[in-house]
């Protein structure tokens, strides 16, 4: 959460609210983070979460989840900032009842000001939002649960995720998980099922006369989940589906603020028919630019990367087929991945 003070002010508002009603409330607020990222120096998310869990702590649920491949030595050895290298979680998900924000902001003031960055506003859906708070709640189970004096402790009947068997923790983790997502399909294909039968039966002409105004739905969401410690791929396998099948003539659009495109998507770009267009960021808006220490050569390193895939690209004749680009906006950093506004500038030859 970073600089989120404003935002815990206005959480401890809402539920200091809460409880001047009549009745009792049934107001939650659970809050997922990452363990490493969130204990990061000595004041961090956790200390700023501590006084809403002291004064709430009927209400209020926050879960530091902590990758089960940084344990033992490894735990022990490498510092901060560089062990959320070994494993993350990543989620960015904003619900407030059936509401659901899906962003890249970790809440600090930069990503309100001057970041680019992804939003996508999905309003009044339910089962989207039922979907992510399960999922949410499921992740925050296998997660440590943060107390009132800053300890944490593992929910009852959970393996540790760094002191206990990392193949039993993982295997507990993947199935809590994946039940959250195999009831999710479930419940679509039980909707799928009602919404065909009622379209066999009904006329549009009848559900107009009954009331039923809606438009027809054309927007399908399809959310992705990957959990490489858990062995669950599902946005791997997705991803490397649409880029298989895209055949000639069909644009695809990817962009990133990071450009680390594993080998296997590296393969699938250069080897199929489609035309490509990558916005990637330039040194200059990449978060780490100016940064001291050794997350200062990180924006160098990227465009290494760059110029090694770029490279290729040209030995094969690509160049018109697979386009790089990078966006550069004075005093803006760039993390999108989806829509953006700014200038984008051709990669010339590197």
């Amino acid at each position: 959460m970073e600089n989120g003070r404003g935002q815990v002010d206005c959480l401890e508002s809402t539920l200091e609210k809460s409880l001047q009603t009549k009745f009792p409330s049934d107001l939650k607020v659970s809050i997922l983070l990452d363990f490493t990222r969130g204990s990061r120096g000595r004041k961090n998310s956790r200390t700023m979460l501590l006084p809403l869990l002291q004064r709430f702590p009927e209400q209020v649920r926050v879960s530091l989840f902590h990758t089960p491949n940084l344990r033992g030595l490894l735990r022990l050895l490498i510092p901060e900032r560089f062990n959320e290298t070994i494993g993350l979680q990543h989620i960015k998900v904003y619900l407030f009842d059936n509401n659901v924000i899906l962003s890249g902001a970790n809440l600090s003031d930069s990503y309100f000001t001057n970041r680019q960055d992804r939003y996508v506003f999905l309003q009044d859906c339910p089962e989207v939002a039922d979907f992510f708070t399960e999922l949410v709640g499921a992740v925050g189970d296998v997660s440590l649960q943060l107390r009132g004096d800053d300890t944490v402790q593992v929910a009852e009947g959970m393996v540790h995720p760094y002191k206990g068997d990392r193949a039993a923790y993982c295997q507990a983790a993947n199935k809590r998980v994946m039940d959250v997502i195999n009831s999710a399909r479930t419940r679509q294909q039980m909707l799928h099922a009602q919404t065909f039968h009622s379209d066999s039966l009904w006329t549009q002409e009848d559900a107009a006369a009954a009331g039923d105004r809606r438009p027809a739905p054309d927007t399908w969401i399809y959310p992705l989940i990957q959990m490489k410690p858990f062995e669950i791929h599902i946005d791997e396998i997705v991803t490397e589906t649409l880029l298989t099948e895209a055949e000639r003539g069909a644009k695809v659009y990817l962009t990133t603020g990071y450009f680390n495109l594993t080998q296997a998507y590296m393969d699938l770009v250069l080897g199929t028919r489609a035309e490509y267009q990558i916005l990637l960021a330039s040194p200059e808006v990449n978060g780490f630019f100016g940064a001291k220490g050794v997350a200062g050569a990180i924006p160098a390193a990227y465009v290494h990367i760059e110029q090694q895939f770029y490279s290729e690209v040209c030995s094969l004749g690509q160049q018109e087929r697979v386009q790089l680009q990078e966006y550069w906006r004075r005093g803006w950093t760039f993390h999108a991945k989806g829509r953006f506004t700014g200038t984008w500038r051709p990669r010339l030859p590197l």
